[in-house]
């Protein structure tokens, strides 16, 4: 199978020093793979080389096959990928419905028009109602996003992350900042919208990457030293010195 994402010998480095250091990565399409390490250990370097944030120093980077590598975020958004940021990153003057139908419109091969009314396009409407659904906010439609709640702005973001139709997403420490029913409903909603898309996450959280991840990949000092499945990672002992510690047990 053509894995969903495939990273060769990646590199990058800011003018002497070297932060991503040749990582290798196969993550298969479907699979919930989760990237983490220590800070400081790469992995929102990587995440912006995946998206195009950032251009690599040397290797590659291959999206469904397709090589990506150096292309603009744009361009690969277009080839089926999207992310999340770590700050959350939405509309705030936009409501929650208005922030959803901008990621549609796009997907749907509408381009900005001056003599087009937005309101009358009933494809790009119906399908900002089904994610509003999926992602829990529909009751929050007509709300400017910046009075949601914490909880409810990362859920919006994941909803703009998925109504492009990507196939590939991409969340940057989602959890982040939640309490921990906050972290509850949130990995209910990762775990919803993940079905049928490839999830590649950064997470700090370790309760939440054992349970919501297929796969996990550590990183340290820009290399990855281990990748497998959550009861592997558990058992690595090198995994364990470099960043569980006591969390393995």
């Amino acid at each position: 199978m053509t894995p969903a994402l495939a990273l060769r010998d990646l590199r990058k480095s800011f003018g002497p020093t070297e932060i991503i250091r040749g990582v290798t990565l196969d993550i298969q399409a479907g699979e919930r793979h989760a990237i983490i390490g220590p800070n400081g250990a790469g992995k929102s370097t990587m995440f912006h080389l995946i998206s195009g944030r950032i251009k690599p120093t040397a290797g590659s980077i291959a999206l469904k096959g397709e090589d990506i590598t150096g292309l603009e975020p744009y361009e690969i958004n277009h080839r089926g990928l999207s992310r999340s940021f770590q700050v959350t990153n939405i509309f705030p003057k936009l409501t929650v419905y208005e922030n959803i139908r901008c990621s549609v419109l796009w997907s749907l091969g509408y381009r900005y028009s001056f003599w087009r009314f937005v309101d009358r396009l009933r494809d790009a409407n119906e399908r900002a109602e089904e994610i509003m659904e999926e992602i829990g906010l529909s009751a929050r439609k007509n709300t400017p996003a910046s009075i949601l709640a914490y909880a409810e702005q990362r859920a919006l973001e994941i909803g703009i992350t998925i109504a492009g139709g990507a196939e590939v997403i991409m969340l940057d420490e989602p959890t982040a900042g939640m309490s921990n029913k906050e972290t509850e409903q949130a990995v209910a909603l990762i775990r919803k919208v993940s079905e049928g898309r490839t999830l590649v996450m950064v997470e700090h959280d370790m309760s939440v990457v054992f349970g919501l991840a297929d796969r996990i990949s550590v990183l340290v000092y820009g290399q990855i030293i281990a990748t497998g499945a959550p009861a592997e990672i558990r058992a690595d002992k090198a995994v364990r010195e470099a960043y569980l510690g006591e969390e393995a047990h």
